[in-house]
């Protein structure tokens, strides 16, 4: 079960809040510091800690050793920071759109982000490059909510390929640009760690839309702003 939503005030009688309402606080708290906006749900706390104590009974550490003791709470707090954006949509982020008549390329290239491989519960982590072609009227959004678009994005157990999908779906369905382009590339340590135990590979992937896709002059000029003269690949 999901915790309730909502900054419970104290009551009339100015009867401080309770150890459950000053948690939800917290918790919300916490979602808003790292997406700018509010959670729609919070993330079921007791069983998140219950689960990490599992976890550490499965690898055959008892989990009421003081070295370990804490962990199952700071575990739960951090997930509402690094998986927040299953808690907010990211619609929302795009909700400032100026009227800028402005009919040429913007982009905002090399935006960290971190996320955590869906498969494997280890992070992935690289850079996004987000560049879109304003719609027919000119309409543009704030540069900084580009890159706050892709860490939310980011922010839940994911994929790479659906981290890129999604960016671009969003940009699509809010700004109606005439073209959209969402290159990510990162390292997945999924494969540094285990498997093929390859670190430094970079995955690249991408989603081209519009006339980013379609007009070879407009999808050169993108991609010469995103790589200039230090070629394709992160370094």
């Amino acid at each position: 079960m999901t915790e309730p939503i909502g900054n419970t005030p104290a009551g009339d009688t100015g009867t401080p809040p309770t150890a459950t309402e000053r948690a939800v606080i917290g918790a919300e708290e916490r979602v808003r510091a790292v997406t700018g906006l509010a959670p729609s749900r919070l993330f079921d706390h007791d069983r998140i800690r219950q689960g990490v104590r599992m976890l550490f009974e499965g690898l055959g550490i008892d989990p009421t050793e003081r070295r370990v003791a804490g962990t199952p709470e700071r575990v739960s707090r951090m997930f509402d920071e690094i998986f927040a954006g299953l808690l907010v949509d990211p619609v929302e982020v795009l909700d400032v759109v100026f009227e800028e008549d402005h009919d040429e390329i913007v982009l905002v290239r090399d935006i960290p982000f971190a996320s955590v491989c869906e498969h494997h519960l280890v992070p992935f982590v690289g850079r996004a490059h987000v560049g879109y072609l304003p719609n027919t009227a000119g309409q543009v959004t704030g540069i900084s909510k580009l890159a706050r678009l892709v860490d939310i994005v980011a922010k839940q157990p994911n994929l790479q390929e659906r981290i890129t999908t999604t960016v671009a779906d969003t940009l699509e369905k809010v700004l109606s640009p005439r073209g959209v382009i969402v290159i990510i590339e990162a390292e997945h340590f999924c494969m540094t760690m285990r498997g093929a135990r390859k670190p430094g590979a970079i995955t690249v992937t991408s989603a081209v839309r519009g006339l980013m896709r379609d007009d070879p002059r407009t999808r050169a000029e993108v991609m010469g702003h995103i790589y200039g003269q230090r070629g394709a690949g992160w370094g």
